[in-house]
């Protein structure tokens, strides 16, 4: 019964209009990120970059190398979107695109991850089949069909976005609105809707809404009787949330997706201006079945199981900061923190005191005084950097956070020398202090 279903060939009319839409993106994302000088605050400008740990030596190209780096994935996004050389292209940018993710999180932000997982579904999707240069110029490669399993795919990767985001919005401070007052704090200046984004009952509106639409976004658009209003609610939903988060291309990429849940033959009449009816064709089952379902079972169970890990660490996540990331916890704290950094060396005993606009962008400053792996990593440079002819470097903090509207509480322990200590990835670091009791 799964195999008729997954394995029924369908029009494939929804993957190819992504393709399309998805390339565009992707080009617009990469060509921006140099207009607005993403890539050089990120990437250019900084001393050194916090990569994810074990990622360190993957660093950024010196020179103006990641503006060509960028230009080079800028350009692969048309060529996605134009469907030439097609494999390589996905590829290739999947890979450049992982490296960007991995070299620095100073700028992380869950749709980049989103953005990493789909750059390699797209990579091993058949999706140059149709309105392509590939099919074009390869007429056995050209096809209007495609599996069920496909379509499935994106729809299923989508439902855990949103249905962990809007778990993760099931807490006290989302609830009794103070994060959206945070949210939209920051937002007082904005032009003509400054002030509106300030009301009360704007601030509960938009709490709930999020959190029903993040829920019940991806069922309402499967049924029919429900979808046209979804369609609706996801124009608005997105658009707000790009006029007033700023989020690049997200918004736009999660209105693309809305493709997979129309008609094959809506999309082919609207968007490739054919008439052509695509009938569902017999199931075939092709000699790759075990292995694209094992493969499928092997990615979505990690997927639901990697957000969540936080429950499996000690003490609370939106405190520690252990296993938030990769988790689809989005918009859900602001953090600030008050941080001094202080080098000794155990043999002489001299102690220096560092002055981070030494070292650190203001942005990055911000993250090493309120994430605790920044906060060791930047200890581990210090101790790389003062470490001469064998001396033993220790490296204390003294570190205050706050987090959403709470006080500043003491977050590290100062007597634990970060220079030398492991950073544990699967279990609790104990230097960071427990979560202050309400």
């Amino acid at each position: 019964m799964l195999s008729q279903f997954l394995f029924k060939k369908i029009d494939n009319a929804q993957l190819v209009v992504f393709r399309i839409f998805y390339g565009l993106l992707v080009s617009a994302e990469c060509y921006g990120a140099i207009a607005t000088g993403w890539v050089r605050r990120t990437l250019v400008e900084p001393q050194f970059t916090f990569s994810f740990i074990g990622f360190e030596w993957l660093q950024p190209l010196p020179g103006n190398g990641m503006y060509i780096y960028f230009a080079v994935m800028g350009t692969l996004g048309l060529l996605i979107a134009f469907g030439y050389k097609y494999r390589f292209s996905a590829l290739a940018f999947a890979i450049l695109w992982s490296g960007v993710y991995l070299m620095q999180k100073t700028s992380y932000n869950n749709h980049y991850y989103l953005l990493m997982l789909l750059a390699y579904i797209m990579a091993f999707l058949p999706a140059n089949r149709d309105a392509s240069l590939d099919a074009k110029l390869q007429s056995k490669l050209h096809s209007q069909t495609m599996f069920n399993w496909i379509r499935w795919t994106i729809i299923f990767q989508l439902f855990i976005v949103y249905t962990y985001a809007s778990v993760a919005k099931l807490y006290a401070d989302w609830l009794d609105f103070s994060m959206v007052d945070v949210l939209m704090g920051s937002k007082r200046e904005y032009y003509l809707i400054g002030d509106f984004l300030q009301q009360k009952w704007v601030h509960k509106i938009v709490a709930f809404f999020g959190i029903f639409f993040d829920l019940l976004i991806v069922p309402a658009l499967l049924w029919k009787r429900t979808r046209k209003v979804a369609f609706v609610l996801s124009i608005f939903f997105h658009l707000f949330n790009s006029i007033v988060f700023q989020i690049g291309i997200f918004p736009y990429l999660s209105l693309a997706f809305t493709v997979f849940f129309f008609e094959p033959q809506t999309i082919r009449n609207i968007f490739l201006k054919t008439k052509t009816i695509v009938p569902e064709t017999k199931i075939v089952v092709p000699n790759t079945k075990k292995i694209t379902l094992t493969v499928l079972g092997i990615y979505f169970l990690f997927q639901l199981a990697l957000p969540l890990r936080h429950h499996f660490f000690k003490d609370d996540v939106l405190w520690t900061e252990e296993g938030h990331r990769l988790s689809w916890r989005m918009m859900l704290r602001s953090r600030d923190g008050r941080i001094t950094y202080k080098v000794v060396n155990s043999k002489t005993k001299d102690t220096t005191k560092i002055k981070l606009n030494d070292y650190l962008t203001i942005k990055q400053q911000r993250r090493i005084a309120c994430y605790p792996d920044f906060t060791w990593q930047f200890a581990q440079h210090l101790k790389r950097e003062y470490a001469q002819n064998d001396e033993q470097i220790q490296v204390f903090v003294e570190n205050k956070v706050k987090i959403n509207q709470k006080p500043y509480q003491q977050f590290i322990d100062p007597t634990v020398d970060l220079a030398n200590v492991p950073w544990k990835h699967f279990t609790h670091n104990d230097w960071i202090l427990p979560s202050p009791k309400e």
